[in-house]
């Protein structure tokens, strides 16, 4: 393994918020991870974690059971993975305030998203969550405790109330709450370090966030998935940090699921840009100022958005960005080598128009003689139908074959509901198009006259 890269950690994030992968898959990949340069996992397990008590209701249908993270925890061990784990304390709260026995502590009454950080029991709740997740991860060095894209803070009507007091601000309300959370997790758990997103401290004024005492308690993650990042303007922030008390800080990256909500093939050459840049900003600040990168792998935007790519297809981009790592740039002799070790000739897979469009978009009999206004007044040439029907039926026929082979594919990965959620939002829509074509195509071609003796009646008189 090279040593020419700047960070010393590199967590693959695991986002279990959506198509969580089973414990034999992880048992498959933890090994993969390890050798293409990773050193630790983030796991964000939201609602696949196995909460007890008051706390149970949380839990996803699939969750894992305690022996499950107990089994993840050691297959990760196997594989010299130091494994972070990551729960939601501010923002994200979506599959915890969604429930109504926890409704009413959300900030703004209609929306799930954001905790009401003026409520005792908002900070018993996130302390509780806490501790039971840290109760199966004994050992860890890190807790990552969220805090990002704390949306509508502010808005709820308790501060809106608060916020008229002249001494208290947005910034202030935000540090209150992520101090008391920091705190617990110090108290209560000595020798692990909290981990927050930054984009909520970006813009707090530096003597404000100097004098809160955050940066005491955290470490920043500053995150960053554009292939367009702002090398200078990373630097700036890091020392903005530094001057406000942060003594060790983190990046984030990301591998996928970070350029469309409803993204199906991550844009392999978006990714490794991003890294690179990283790099650079890594080599022009403080030597040790990064702890370590975090390769981020969404599995949704949120907790009520779409899949995005799911994590097989999301392997050869964490590949090329961990080998960009490890190799301190992604040269033609390191993209080989991530193309050899995958077994394929290239990185970049080309997301093609479906088959079914193509065939109702753009295949001249059907856009010429079965369109729309044919199909809804079942109204056809009989000749089309023999140009329309067979390849209709052909391509049907292959739909249904891919059908089975991805379902027996996911299945060696992911639970039922991911691959139900998965196939009706990528798949059934094609089929379902198909069947309607051919559907359409068969009652009118019923409801068309019978032959004469001197051929197709047209309807005239001879």
């Amino acid at each position: 393994m090279s040593s020419s890269t700047p960070f010393k950690m590199r967590l693959v994030h695991l986002d279990l918020k959506g198509a969580p992968p089973k414990v034999s898959y992880l048992s498959e990949v933890f090994p993969l991870f390890h050798a293409l340069g990773a050193n630790g996992l983030l796991i964000e397990y939201e609602d696949m974690f196995p909460y007890e008590g008051h706390l149970k209701l949380l839990r996803a249908k699939h969750a894992y059971s305690p022996s499950e993270v107990t089994e993840i925890l050691r297959l990760a061990r196997l594989s010299e993975l130091e494994v972070v784990p990551l729960v939601q304390t501010f923002g994200h709260m979506e599959f915890v305030l969604k429930h109504a026995v926890f409704a009413h502590l959300r900030e703004v009454a209609h929306f799930p998203n954001t905790l009401n950080p003026h409520e005792a029991e908002s900070l018993t709740l996130v302390q509780a969550m806490i501790d039971q997740i840290l109760e199966l991860h004994r050992d860890v060095r890190w807790l990552h405790i969220g805090c990002d894209e704390v949306y509508y803070l502010g808005e709820g009507e308790t501060s809106k109330q608060w916020l008229q007091q002249e001494q208290n601000s947005h910034a202030k309300l935000c540090l209150t709450h992520m101090q008391a959370v920091a705190s617990h997790v110090l108290t209560q758990h000595p020798g692990v370090t909290p981990l927050v997103w930054d984009d909520m401290l970006r813009d707090i004024p530096q003597e404000q966030l100097k004098a809160s005492g955050v940066p005491q308690l955290v470490e920043p993650v500053l995150w960053d998935y554009g292939a367009d990042l702002d090398v200078h303007g990373k630097i700036f922030l890091i020392g903005k940090y530094q001057e406000c008390g942060f003594q060790r800080m983190w990046a984030a990256s990301a591998f996928k699921g970070a350029t469309g909500a409803s993204q199906s093939l991550p844009p392999v050459e978006h990714h490794i840009r991003n890294h690179e840049l990283w790099l650079q900003v890594a080599g022009s600040g403080p030597v040790d100022t990064l702890q370590g990168i975090i390769l981020t792998g969404w599995q949704r935007y949120d907790h009520f958005s779409v899949l995005c790519e799911l994590l097989p297809v999301g392997i050869p981009s964490l590949a090329a960005c961990l080998q960009s790592l490890v190799h301190g740039g992604f040269a033609e002799d390191v993209r080989l080598r991530v193309e050899r070790f995958l077994g394929v000739s290239s990185l970049e897979i080309t997301d093609t128009v479906s088959s079914v469009d193509t065939l109702l978009e753009r295949n001249r009999y059907v856009t010429g003689w079965f369109s729309p206004y044919h199909r809804r007044r079942k109204l056809v040439h009989p000749v089309m139908v023999q140009h329309i029907q067979p390849e209709a039926l052909s391509l049907l026929n292959r739909w249904n074959q891919l059908v089975q082979q991805l379902e027996a594919a996911l299945q060696m990965a992911f639970y039922p509901d991911a691959i139900e959620e998965w196939m009706e939002e990528n798949v059934f829509p094609s089929t379902q198009r198909l069947q309607a074509l051919l559907q359409d195509l068969g009652e009118a071609a019923a409801q068309q006259p019978p032959p004469t003796s001197s051929g197709w009646d047209t309807g005239q008189n001879p």
